[in-house]
């Protein structure tokens, strides 16, 4: 079992000053975003094809036990028929972020709030999704938005696959705390810029206990805080990852 807590990606000017030293250079941030969060989830990949030499370099870059979770290509996940997407989806996953090795977390197959769950199509897409790539075993998690995905027929297509359901602690997004998979990911999204932490310590003290509760049995947990008052996330996790003690 592995606690790993982090942010949504390492480039925000903001952090300039709140959580990157004053001065540091630009090229050394993701070294030293590494060296106090344990996780970082990409988002541009969601967006566009990063190259095989980037992989390289980001994977060179921090340390051993780290890992990146990537948002998958946003043209798979956003068609009214997702079983079309084959093509985007070898597009992506044919990118060589398989670069990274043992540095590659799970990946965030991310839907619309608009987007309902119909079983067929999804179980289709879920059939294009790979379990490996070049030879490298590969995580999923699915985020789903919309209140019909509260359905016990998408649990079953999750278990079959051993793919995560995304518990997304959000005001307007389905909170579904269940375990489909052999780890956990969760994406915390109410910090405010007023509390230098991002939450107060009771939140964080709460955060803490169910990270240890979805951890028992040895279950790996992934914790993002995302969005919210962004600036104030990278000492979100770092107050978490300092109660957890990983």
């Amino acid at each position: 079992m592995t606690i790993r807590v982090g942010v949504g990606g390492w480039t925000f000017e903001p952090w300039r000053g709140t959580f990157y030293p004053d001065g540091l250079a630009h090229r050394r941030e993701l070294e030293y975003a590494a060296r106090h969060l344990t996780a970082i989830e990409i988002n541009a990949t969601s967006y566009g094809r990063q190259k095989p030499a980037s992989w390289r370099k980001w994977g060179e870059a921090v340390p051993v036990g780290f890992q990146f979770s990537l948002k998958a290509s946003r043209y798979s996940t956003v068609r009214k028929v997702l079983a079309d997407s084959v093509g985007s989806i070898d597009t992506f996953m044919n990118q060589g972020f398989t670069e990274l090795g043992d540095k590659l977390g799970p990946i965030n197959w991310q839907f619309a709030d608009t987007k309902r769950f119909e079983r067929d199509d999804f179980a289709r897409f879920l059939d294009l999704i790979p379990d490996f790539q070049d030879g490298l075993p590969l995580r999923h998690a699915l985020e789903v938005r919309h209140p019909s995905f509260a359905d016990p027929a998408f649990l079953d297509l999750a278990r079959a696959r051993n793919m995560a359901v995304v518990f997304a602690d959000h005001d307007e997004f389905p909170r579904i705390d269940e375990q489909t998979a052999d780890f956990t990911y969760a994406r915390l999204q109410r910090s405010v810029e007023m509390v230098k932490t991002g939450y107060d310590e009771a939140a964080l003290d709460d955060w803490a206990k169910q990270t240890r509760t979805w951890a028992k049995g040895g279950r790996d947990v992934y914790v993002y805080f995302i969005s919210g008052a962004k600036v104030r996330n990278p000492a979100a996790a770092k107050a978490l990852i300092a109660r957890l003690g990983t």
